[in-house]
């Protein structure tokens, strides 16, 4: 029986007067790796900023390992093994790649070293010493998902990191995604792109108007094809 890691139940969250997401129900499984589908705006970014912390006023439940974190600060929740990697990367100029790769705090024990990580990605050891400015944006999308992978965090929150990036990094960033699994890492992907996360994900989420509108697993993918077109434009 697969472990339950992350719980949302009933969740509501606001950007000021601006109500979002309108009682969102859903649940993954350690090791599973679960994507949100949905047009812009249906509210798939802000249920993973809701997650964390990081919207306005929310009510509802997020559970992760069944500790509700509701009412805990953005650091506290990244303290229980949560790494969000938000849509703009974040990736500071001024520094370095390794540097920007070693800022973050470890949060749990388990993170990957530094030869784990450039194994991984090739591309930022030989890039190491360059400036965040001078990185391309596969790079730098890499370094996004890179520094979370070092702090210790086995739940990974990942928000559109195939976008406007060429189809070979895209490539190298599913071979990572599949590695990360096989490791036992569990992730939630935000995706516009749909031809990257249908062969990735375990099972999925239609979300519309701030709300799930449907869930599927992988082997009913294409008995769900119809409904996608209608939903996604696929």
């Amino acid at each position: 029986m697969a472990k339950e890691l992350l719980r949302i139940e009933d969740l509501h969250a606001w950007y000021g007067e601006s109500h979002i997401l309108h009682g969102v129900n859903l649940t993954v499984n350690e090791g599973e790796v679960v994507t949100l589908l949905g047009r812009n705006g249906a509210g798939r970014t802000t249920t993973l900023r809701a997650i964390v912390g990081m919207t306005g006023a929310r009510k509802g439940a997020v559970k992760i390992n069944g500790q509700d974190v509701l009412k805990l600060a953005p650091h506290k929740v990244a303290r229980l093994g949560v790494g969000y990697c938000p849509e703009e990367r974040g990736i500071f100029a001024s520094l370095t790649a390794e540097e920007n790769l070693m800022l973050p705090p470890v949060i749990a024990p388990g993170g990957m070293s530094l030869e784990e990580i450039y194994t991984m990605f090739p591309n930022l050891q030989e890039r190491a010493s360059s400036p965040g400015t001078r990185l391309s944006g596969g790079e730098q999308q890499m370094l996004a998902v890179a520094r979370i992978l070092r702090t210790g965090a086995r739940l990974l929150l990942l928000d559109e990191i195939s976008e406007g990036l060429a189809p070979v990094i895209v490539q190298k960033l599913a071979e990572m995604i599949l590695t990360l699994k096989a490791k036992g890492y569990t992730i939630v992907l935000v995706e516009q792109n749909f031809r990257f996360a249908a062969p990735l994900a375990d099972r999925f989420y239609v979300m519309e108007h701030g709300t799930i509108v449907k869930q599927f697993a992988q082997d009913e993918l294409t008995e769900n094809m119809g409904m996608l077109q209608e939903y996604l434009g696929v």
